[in-house]
């Protein structure tokens, strides 16, 4: 797996720790709604040998971040992966900032709206507003989604520069396996057209029954890019409410809280 540091930035292998990268990979291995994994489980998705995922998983029990259950003889993620995550959410001044303006997003248009930003090849929800009026697919902060088939995941890379973007575009392909060409190219034609429609549309490319519009804002203070998403079923809300309804609003709300570019 690749570590959640900028992949396209010069990598120092004198300054780099090879086990601590390790050990995230194994917290990184757990998707949304698994509780709990095996030893097996982390050598198939880190690719790291058997002997080395004892270790790393034995020192992040010992510290709290992971907890075995002895009967299962599997892992699930501990309090201390928790605390560090209370730590980024309270410290975050523009989810603050942006909490009941997504609210009122969110009864307005009848759908699900969330604050993102990028971790490694994924973007990371810090928090979603549900519609308290309709059926909407919202997840959890914490959950990830591809950065290739998500509308928030191509909104980042549609504001990176060209060689960076072109970087990531190839590490997606290869993580993507089979069919990540195809992924890439419809991927690549929703960021061509950002640049008339300042935000990335997913129809149907994450899920089934989900279409999705996110747009990019710089943070005022930090200067990263987070995104905007708002997303709701394919069923009742078709591509143009996304493209005539939701996708202004969605841009209105980016300026209220950023530099949108």
């Amino acid at each position: 797996m690749t570590p959640a540091a900028t992949l396209t930035d010069p990598l120092d292998e004198r300054k780099f720790v090879v086990a601590l990268a390790r050990g995230l990979d194994l917290l990184r291995a757990f998707k949304p709604g698994e509780t709990m994994l095996g030893n097996r489980d982390f050598v198939e998705r880190t690719g790291l040998p058997k002997a080395t995922v004892n270790r790393l998983a034995y020192t992040l029990t010992v510290l709290g971040y992971l907890r075995l259950d002895e009967a299962l003889g599997k892992y699930a993620l501990d309090a201390g992966v928790l605390s560090l995550g209370f730590a980024l959410l309270s410290g975050t001044d523009t989810l603050e900032l942006a909490r009941p303006h997504m609210r009122a997003f969110a009864r307005e248009v009848g759908a699900a709206v969330s604050l993102g930003c990028r971790d490694g090849l994924d973007m990371i929800y810090l928090d979603t507003i549900r519609s308290e009026t309709a059926l909407t697919l919202g997840l959890a902060p914490g959950s990830r989604l591809s950065m290739l088939t998500s509308s928030m995941g191509r909104a980042y890379l549609a504001v990176q520069p060209a060689d960076v973007r072109d970087a990531l575009l190839a590490e997606l392909k290869k993580a993507a396996g089979k069919g990540g060409a195809a992924q890439v190219a419809d991927a690549v034609k929703e960021i061509a057209a950002f640049g008339t429609e300042r935000c990335c549309y997913s129809f149907r490319a994450w899920h089934d029954d989900v279409n999705a519009v996110a747009v990019p804002f710089r943070e005022p203070r930090e200067g990263r890019w987070l995104v905007l998403s708002c997303s709701g079923p394919a069923s009742s809300m078709g591509e143009e409410v996304f493209r005539g309804k939701v996708a202004p609003r969605l841009k209105a709300l980016a300026r209220r809280l950023g530099d949108a570019g």
